[in-house]
């Protein structure tokens, strides 16, 4: 007897999908536009077959019931139903503990954020360092970095730090600073900056590798904080329609947690976690050897993540030449050019695919040619490798992404997100190889898409809607920000499907609906393919489904 739901019931509808599974009853999901890939080609269904997790069919609702006649019905009220989107780069327990410090990424004015700040103090008086971040100097139009007089003033009987936008530099107060031991005859740390006053003394900011010099200082989270912020991340990202994400920097307590999570049955989102670096948590995890498909491919660990350089806005980003609005600098390299390559080797002589985060264009040229050395003497060219943001390029080093077999990992919304300042660094000439997503596609170079949240939102519309227009949540500006370098609608959709899942080795399990497959799905309110391009963005979505059961 065929059980027949609305999904506007949710609890009936859950019960009963999970019933049916373990009875091994095919669910049909029926009365929906229904869009996914099959190669190049997008396959449009009305009716959705799936058992035992996986998809056995899609196609005809009339056809497919005559099929399936002993299948469970779900009515799909006409929705539009997708694959589950994939973001290729994220940072899952900083998505959780976003929601729980202080969080200033909305903020317009430097007062604005001051009270916010104080007002989070006056909430928390038994914190004994305020932690938080989302700040961004330019939106705030101070032309130039906080100051530590700025946080002292609201809060100076504990240490602050709070983290930039873009995660790659730190604003402290004086307790902070003191509580790290920084002072005026502290050094600055290869790849990292202090800035200074007139006088030479810490100002209040620390960039990239700076911010070392004061983390270590910062209380850890306890497991059970760690174990609260993966959960609500990952009810967080169901919630805008995500069924995998890239974890870009994982340590081994981390992967740790994922494993127990997935054990449990409780892993709502596939996690394709990037060890950090090749030290030890590198050296214990790779003894066994990659970690493939764990508890029906929610957690895979096969890859390492490296980094090249910090962020543009912060002027940490490593630049061939110096910043056009500081003609005094050029950025941060981490590391020489033979130990990027030696981390490359270690990584890659281990099996394991090797994701560097890139964002100038003297660090892409350090990636490139760390890559080509690696290849001659270890191989791992067939391992997918990655440059993760690939930011600013030089038009010189596009062609070689293609001939190093390399994907680049771009996160739509940081070119909406940066058109404001990132002319401004880079100047007229080297922002034509800035966010430069038409020229690697027309080269045959694949992009995985993603957001970098917390960076930016991980709601993947936001994603589709800055690629495919270039332009802000207003529409501005008109026409959009070099438009040129805008991809088409089924183009982004592979970034955030097919493509984000070939990127991850897992194109033949997740990233469309092909019989076989997991049965990842989502449902929203409009339909992708037809609304304006300039809604897209306002998508919202209404149910998640991963491996046939509904987790949102």
């Amino acid at each position: 007897m065929k059980h027949i739901f609305k999904y506007g019931t949710a609890a009936l509808a859950f019960a009963v999908a999970l019933s049916a599974q373990a009875r091994s009853v095919p669910m049909l999901i029926e009365n929906v536009h229904g869009y996914t890939l099959v190669g190049d080609r997008l396959h449009r269904f009305a009716g959705l077959v799936f058992e035992l997790g996986k998809v056995v069919e899609t196609g005809d609702p009339v056809v497919l019931r005559k099929k399936f006649p002993e299948a469970h019905v779900i009515d799909g009220l006409g929705e539009t139903l997708l694959p589950g989107l994939i973001d290729a780069h994220g940072h899952v327990i900083d998505l959780g503990f976003e929601g729980v410090r202080i969080r200033l990424s909305g903020t317009k004015s430097l007062k604005e954020a001051q009270d916010q700040i104080q007002a989070y103090a006056n909430a928390h008086s038994d914190q004994a360092w305020l932690l938080g971040g989302g700040w961004n100097q330019v939106r705030w139009k101070i032309g130039r970095f906080p100051r530590a007089d700025e946080l002292d003033a609201i809060v100076s009987d504990r240490p602050v730090v709070l983290g930039r936008i873009d995660g790659h530099a730190e604003w402290l107060n004086t307790k902070a600073l003191q509580a790290a031991g920084i002072t005026k005859d502290t050094r600055d740390p290869v790849g990292g900056r202090i800035e200074r006053n007139a006088d030479g003394n810490p100002s209040g900011v620390l960039v990239d590798k700076a911010m070392d010099l004061v983390d270590g200082f910062i209380p850890p989270p306890t497991d059970a904080e760690r174990l609260a912020a993966v959960r609500a991340a990952l009810h967080h990202m169901n919630s805008v329609g995500l069924t995998g994400v890239g974890d870009a920097g994982d340590t081994a307590s981390g992967i740790a947690l994922y494993r127990d999570l997935a054990d449990k049955g409780l892993l709502t989102v596939r996690i394709y976690a990037m060890i950090a670096d090749t030290g030890e948590d590198f050296a214990a995890l790779s003894k066994a050897g990659p970690l493939i498909g764990y508890g029906q491919d929610r957690l895979t660990v096969r890859s390492v993540k490296l980094f090249a350089d910090g962020a543009l806005g912060s002027r940490g980003a490593a630049l061939l030449a110096p910043y056009s609005d500081r003609p005094n600098q050029r950025g941060l390299l981490f590391m020489t050019d033979a130990e990027m390559q030696g981390k490359i080797e270690t990584a890659l002589r281990a099996g394991y695919q090797v994701n560097v985060h890139a964002i100038g264009d003297a660090a892409n040229r350090q990636v490139l040619d760390g890559f080509e050395g690696a290849y001659k003497t270890v191989g791992g060219r067939q391992l997918r490798n990655r440059i993760e943001h690939a930011q600013v390029v030089a038009l010189s080093d596009m062609p070689r992404f293609k001939q190093l077999d390399l994907i680049a990992s771009m996160q739509p919304t940081h070119a909406t997100s940066d058109m404001n300042m990132a002319e401004d660094r880079v100047g007229k000439e080297r922002i034509k190889g800035a966010y430069a997503w038409r020229t690697f596609l027309e080269q045959g170079t694949r992009i995985a898409a993603g957001s970098d949240f917390p960076v930016e939102s991980d709601n993947p519309f936001f994603g589709l809607h800055a690629a495919l227009t270039r332009t802000d949540h207003a529409n501005q500006p008109k026409g959009g920000w070099h438009s040129e370098q805008a991809m088409t609608l089924l183009e982004v959709f592979r970034a955030f499907t097919l493509d984000a899942a070939y990127a991850e080795h897992q194109e033949k399990a997740i990233g469309s609906l092909e019989p076989g497959k997991w049965a990842d799905f989502i449902l929203i309110d409009r339909d992708l393919f037809k609304c304006p391009r300039a809604e897209i963005w306002k998508i919202k979505v209404e149910q998640t489904w991963l491996a046939g059961e509904r987790v949102y």
